[in-house]
Formats: structure tokens, sequence, C-alpha cells
């Protein structure tokens, strides 16, 4: 199965893998970072180059592959963080591996609250200029943040190309975020 979800944070990570143990694909600069690479590397991520188109088919061939040895996979389909009020636009191409592997895609919908108010918390977001010091730290100091994770309905292409699955499960995580 390939879990589609909206991404906020490093923190995204976590919180899936604390729901369901999946392997991500992420962007290569990943595998160079201290401390993270090896987190990384540990849970067997795939690694892509997102400005290589030759890289995206081999990175899809890798993981229909994976799909068809029954590996569950997550994908960020937006590309970058956002700061969780609004979903960006999806990109297409990874689904592309579910498609041949004619496997299912199941959205998943993140959300950090306030565990006091039911209010969004922007504590844990990644965006723009922030580093990864500075993130981790406002999420540290932050009270009572909850993740809400928010699971769809698994569903098969049926017929769909890539970019029109994208456009449907980016109305699904809407949908489930509320």
């Amino acid at each position: 199965m390939l879990l589609a979800a909206n991404h906020i944070s490093w923190v995204d990570i976590v919180v899936m893998h604390a729901t369901r143990h999946c392997r991500f694909v992420s962007k290569d600069e990943i595998a160079r970072w201290p401390l993270v690479s090896t987190l990384a590397n540990a849970a067997d991520t795939l690694y892509i180059t997102r400005e290589s188109r030759r890289d995206a088919m081999r990175v899809v061939h890798q993981m229909a592959q994976c799909l068809r040895d029954g590996d569950v996979l997550a994908i960020f389909p937006e590309g970058t963080t956002g700061d969780g009020s609004n979903l960006l636009p999806f990109h297409a191409n990874l689904l592309q591996a579910a498609i041949s592997a004619n496997a299912p895609v199941q959205p998943v919908a993140l959300q950090f609250a306030d565990g006091s108010t039911g209010a969004i918390s922007f504590a844990p977001c990644y965006v723009g200029d922030d580093t990864l010091w500075q993130s981790l730290w406002r999420t540290l100091r932050a009270d009572n943040v909850q993740a809400v994770v928010q699971f769809g309905t698994p569903e098969l292409a049926r017929g769909r190309d890539r970019r029109a699955w994208a456009t449907d499960l980016r109305e699904s995580i809407a949908t489930l975020r509320g």
C-alpha cells in the first residue's frame, strides 16, 4: 500500500511511524543530514533527486517493486512542507508506482492541535526559512501539542491517470482535515 499524506513538518514522519510502520520516499539531501540520515537509513528510506526526471523514473520503478513485494510506502505529494492551514498542490509523479503495481493508495490527513483548545498549532511547522533546530526547539517548547492523524479509505486507481488521482487524493485529504 502507498500512503499519501499532507506535509507540515519533520514531525510528520515520527507521527506516521507511530501509527503505522512504513518506508518513506524522501529528497536525497536528507541522506546527507547528520543524525537524521542515520534514522532515515534505518527506516529503509528511498531517496529521490527531485530535480532529475531520470531519477524520478528510477524511484517510481523501485517503489512499484516494493509495493508488489508487500511494502507499505509513504509519500508527501505536496513535495514540501506547508504550515498546515492549507494544502499545497499535489505532485502526481510518484503515484505512477501505485498504478504500475496495481496497489491501493490510502489518503492520510495530518494536523497538529493545541490539546487544550483544539485550535491548530503551528509549533511543529517546518517551513520557509526555519532551520531544523528552530523547528525542533519550538516543537519541544510548545505545551500540549497533539498530532491528529486521520486515515481515509484505501483506493485503487480505477482507470484514473496519476494527475486525476492526485487531484482526488488532495480532495480526500482536505475532507479528512475538515
